[in-house]
C-alpha cells in the first residue's frame, strides 16, 4: 500500500516530567486546508483500495435488497392522533405519520425534506400535552448541535422564529405558553465541532418571544455543571431537574409548577448515584435510583421533604438491574437477567401484578404511555428475531402481534445461543453467538467480534439487516457482555473503569480466544468491530495482540486517550477514563493503552479500517485521524491500513440510509477480501 505523505511537526507535552510527542497533533484543526487536503488523499486511498475488490458491488445490491421493505415504529398518541413512524424501505429518513381513530395515515413530517442529500434528520419531538403544538429538533449533517421549530398541529404551521445552538438537550412543554431546554455557549475561539463545551445551561423559551430573550432557570458559571436536563410531570405540576459533571452520576432538583414564582429544590446531591423522578400522583414522587441499590430500586417520597433520608422503598432491588416505565397506571419493571429481558407489571402502590411473557429470550422496548391509556405497544427483537411490535391489554396482560416485520430473513434457518466464559483474572462473562444452523465448527468461519464496555452501556440483543449478509455467507456474529457495561449493574460498571479499564479489554480477548479454542474460527477469519468507546475498544486490543486478529473496524473512536477531554464534551468521560492531568498514576495508565501512543514501529497489525465522519462533534474526528497516520507509519507488512472519512456525517445517529448502506458494503467486503474469502 501507498498512503498519502503525513507531515510531522515537533509537538510535544509534559505531564509529571514525562515528555510525550504528538507529531500528528495538526490534524486536529478541522478547518485547517491542510487537513481537508489529507482528508481528501486519503478517501481517495480508500476508495480506490475498496473500488478494487471485486464482490463490493453485489455485496451493495444485496444490502438494498434486504433493506428496501417498509418498517415502522410503535405508535404513540398525541391529542386526537396516534402518531408512528414510517420508513418506505430505503428511505433515508423515516417519515412521521399521524391519523385519527381508522381514518388514512397522512404525512405529519417529512424530514427527507429538511435537505437534497438527507443528512438532515429529525433529532426529537414533543407535543404539548394536548397535542395542538409541537416542537421538533433537526441535526444538520449529524451534528450534535440543533435547530428546534415549533408549529401548530391543527394546520402544521409554523409558529414564531428557529431557535439555534441548542445541544444534548430535551424539550419540556410547560403547558402551551412555552418549554424548556438545554445547551452551551457556542465556543468562542476554534472549531464549532471541536471546541470545548463547558457549562450547560437550562433555558425557558415563552412562544412568541426571541430567543435572546429567553431565561437561564439553573445552570452556568453560577452553577456549573457538565449536563443538565429538564422534564415536566405528566400532570404539569413539576419540573425536574437532573444536574450531572459526568456521564455517570447526578444530583436532583424539584420545582412546583402550580405555585407562582416557586423556588428550584434541591432533593439529591453529589453525583454518587444515578436517580430520576419517573411519575408523581399530587405531591407524591416515585424515583429509580441506585442509591445503597447498585441494580437499582423504586422508592416514594413526598415533595415537600424529598430528601433520601425520606424515602420508602416501594420496588426493592434483586439481583438483575432495573429500569422502568409507567403507562396506563401501572408501573412496567423491566429486569436484565444475563443481558436479556425480562417485564414486570406493578400497581403505583408497589403490588406486582404479573410477569410478562414475552415471545422469547430477548430485547424489549416500549412498555410506557400516557396514564389514561387501555393499551400500549412495545417491540421486541433479538439476533435472530427480527423486531416486531406489540400491542399489549394492560388490564389482563395479553400481547397480539401489531407489525411484523417484512425483512427477507427466515429465523428457523439460524441460531442464537449465550455462552459463558472466563477472562483474564477469573470473571465469568456471557457471549450471544449467531450462526446458520448447522454449520460446521472447523475454525475457517468469518466471525465479527462485536464489542463496546463502558459507560454503563448494556449490549442485549438486538436484529441487524447488515449482520444478514454475514450469516448468509455462512459467517458467525458474537457479542461478548464486557465489564464497563451495564448488565450486571454498577459493581460490573464499575469494574471496566478509570484503573479497571483493562479488564475490559482482557474480557474482549478472552471472548477472541474463546472463539479460537472452541473452534467457531482461527485468527486468519476473525474481525473486530466497535463504536466510539467500543472504537477505543478496538484499537487498545489491536495494539495489545495483534497477531489475534485478522481485520478490525475501529469506528468513530475515543483514540487519544492523553487529549480526548480538551474536545466537545469530552471531559464529561472523565468517571469512565480518568484524565492524564489527575493523577502520575492515571497518567501512565492511560499512556499504556492510549491506542494511538500504545501503536509500535515495525509491528504487522490486522488489516484495518478505520471510520469516523467530518461533522462528528461528540468523538471528535482528530482522533481517528491521528490514529490513521501512526498507524500507516508504523505498520509492518501487506495489509492496508485505511481510514474512511464520511462527509456531511455525524457520530452515527440520523445517517440516511444510502450512507449506512455504503459504510456497510464497504465493511463486509474489506473483511471478507482480507480473509481471502468471496462473496456467494
Amino acid at each position: 500500500m501507498t498512503y498519502p505523505k503525513t507531515k510531522k511537526t515537533d509537538v510535544s507535552d509534559t505531564y509529571f516530567g514525562t515528555t510525550v510527542k504528538d507529531p500528528y497533533r495538526w490534524l486536529e484543526d478541522d478547518r485547517a486546508e491542510d487537513t481537508k487536503a489529507w482528508v481528501k488523499e486519503e478517501n481517495a486511498v480508500t476508495q480506490n483500495y475498496l473500488s478494487k475488490i471485486p464482490f463490493r458491488n453485489n455485496i451493495q445490491k444485496r444490502l438494498e435488497n434486504l433493506w428496501n421493505y417498509e418498517k415502522f415504529s410503535a405508535p404513540f398518541k398525541e391529542g386526537d392522533y396516534t402518531y408512528f413512524y414510517k420508513n418506505d424501505g430505503l428511505q433515508n429518513q423515516y417519515v412521521l405519520y399521524r391519523q385519527k381513530e381508522d381514518s388514512e395515515p397522512e404525512i405529519f413530517l417529512d424530514p427527507n425534506k429538511f435537505s437534497k442529500d438527507g443528512t438532515a434528520s429529525l433529532a426529537g419531538i414533543e407535543f404539548t400535552k394536548d397535542g395542538s403544538m409541537a416542537a421538533y429538533q433537526i441535526s444538520e449533517g449529524g451534528s450534535d448541535w440543533r435547530k428546534v421549530i415549533i408549529l401548530n398541529t391543527s394546520d402544521k404551521k409554523i409558529i414564531g422564529d428557529t431557535l439555534t445552538d441548542i445541544k444534548f438537550s430535551g424539550l419540556a412543554w410547560k403547558g402551551k405558553e412555552g418549554f424548556y431546554y438545554s445547551s452551551y455557549d457556542k465556543p468562542s475561539e476554534g472549531s464549532q465541532l471541536s471546541g470545548l463545551t463547558q457549562f450547560h445551561k437550562l433555558y425557558y423559551h415563552k412562544l412568541g418571544t426571541s430567543q435572546k430573550d429567553d431565561q437561564i432557570i439553573f445552570g452556568g458559571e453560577k452553577m456549573p455543571r457538565r449536563y443538565i436536563g429538564a422534564g415536566v410531570t405528566e400532570d404539569s405540576r413539576y419540573l425536574i431537574i437532573s444536574a450531572a459533571e459526568s456521564t455517570t452520576g447526578n444530583e436532583l432538583y424539584i420545582q412546583d409548577l402550580s405555585e407562582p414564582n416557586s423556588k428550584i429544590v434541591n432533593i439529591v446531591t453529589g453525583f454518587k448515584g444515578d436517580h430520576s423522578i419517573i411519575d408523581n400522583q399530587g405531591s407524591k414522587l416515585y424515583i429509580h435510583t441506585n442509591l445503597n441499590a447498585p441494580n437499582y430500586k423504586i422508592v416514594t417520597v413526598d415533595a415537600s421533604a424529598a430528601g433520601p433520608a425520606n424515602w420508602k422503598d416501594l420496588i426493592s432491588e434483586t439481583e438483575n438491574v432495573l429500569s422502568v416505565s409507567t403507562g396506563g397506571g401501572k408501573i412496567f419493571a423491566s429486569y436484565l437477567k444475563d443481558a436479556t429481558s425480562m417485564v414486570m407489571q406493578f400497581s403505583m402502590d408497589g403490588k406486582a401484578e404479573r410477569t410478562i411473557q414475552l415471545p422469547g429470550v430477548g430485547s424489549e422496548g416500549g412498555f410506557n404511555a400516557k396514564k389514561q391509556e387501555k393499551e400500549l405497544y412495545y417491540t421486541f427483537t433479538s439476533y435472530i428475531y427480527p423486531p416486531t411490535i406489540f400491542k399489549y391489554n394492560i388490564a389482563d396482560g395479553k400481547s397480539e402481534v401489531f407489525k411484523k416485520s417484512a425483512v427477507d430473513f427466515d429465523p428457523s434457518k439460524y441460531e442464537s445461543k449465550q455462552v459463558f466464559y472466563n477472562s483474564k483474572d477469573g470473571t465469568r462473562i456471557p457471549m450471544i453467538i449467531t450462526y446458520k444452523k448447522g454449520l460446521e465448527m472447523n475454525g475457517k468461519n468469518p466471525t465479527l467480534l462485536y464489542g463496546y464496555g463502558g459507560f454503563n452501556v448494556s449490549l442485549t440483543p438486538s436484529f441487524s439487516t447488515s449482520n444478514i449478509v454475514l450469516l448468509e455467507q455462512g459467517g458467525i456474529f458474537a457479542v461478548p457482555n464486557l465489564r464497563g457495561g451495564g448488565e450486571y449493574g454498577d459493581k460490573w460498571h464499575n469494574a471496566g473503569t478509570k484503573l479497571l479499564k483493562q479488564n475490559v479489554f482482557d474480557d474482549f480477548i478472552a471472548a477472541a480466544e474463546y472463539l479460537i479454542s472452541n473452534k467457531y474460527t482461527s485468527t486468519n477469519y476473525l474481525a473486530i468491530s466497535g463504536g466510539s468507546n467500543g472504537g477505543l475498544l478496538v484499537g487498545a486490543v489491536m495494539s495489545q495482540r495483534p497477531e489475534l486478529f485478522k481485520v478490525a473496524f475501529p469506528a468513530v473512536g475515543v483514540l487519544d486517550m492523553l487529549r480526548y477531554n480538551k474536545f466537545t464534551a469530552g471531559a464529561g468521560w472523565a468517571y469512565d477514563y480518568g484524565t492524564a492531568e489527575e493523577s502520575k498514576e492515571m497518567f501512565e495508565y492511560l499512556l499504556k493503552y492510549s491506542p494511538y501512543h500504545a501503536l509500535k514501529p515495525g509491528v504487522t497489525y490486522p488489516a484495518t479500517l478505520i471510520t469516523t465522519a467530518d461533522h462528528d462533534d461528540r468523538v471528535v474526528p482528530a482522533h481517528s485521524f491521528k490514529y490513521a497516520a501512526r498507524l500507516q507509519e508504523f505498520h509492518k507488512g501487506t495489509s492496508p491500513a485505511l481510514i474512511r472519512i464520511e462527509t456531511n456525517a455525524g457520530h452515527g445517529a440520523g445517517k440516511p440510509t444510502g450512507k449506512i448502506i455504503e459504510e456497510q458494503a464497504d465493511k463486509w467486503a474489506f473483511m471478507l477480501y482480507n480473509m481471502g474469502l468471496t462473496f456467494k
